[in-house]
């Protein structure tokens, strides 16, 4: 019983850590891989350097070709900011 004492607050600790740190983080790396995988043609996206662009074609190496104010780019689709993204394609609340 002592033993089990001795071990039950590393024990919390590393539950702890786990829900508030790892977990959350495998959501998010889950989320990101979804997102990155639905991507379509002519989807408005932001990089994750800031540049806005429009999707023009996804290739299966895992690449894209983005269309932007300068012209055609090729990006990985890693570089896709998901948060960004998401952000720029929300609805606008329209105030009266």
């Amino acid at each position: 019983m002592e033993q089990l004492q001795s071990f039950l607050p590393l024990i919390l600790l590393f539950l702890v850590i786990y829900l508030f740190m790892i977990r959350p983080q495998m959501k998010k790396q889950k989320q990101e891989k979804n997102f990155s995988s639905e991507l379509k043609k002519g989807d408005k996206i932001i990089t994750t350097s800031g540049m806005y662009a429009k999707v023009l074609e996804l290739n299966d190496d895992g690449t894209c070709i983005l269309e932007t104010a300068a012209g055609k780019m090729k990006f990985n689709r890693s570089a896709i900011s998901m948060e960004m993204s998401n952000k720029l394609n929300a609805p606008k609340d329209v105030k009266k």
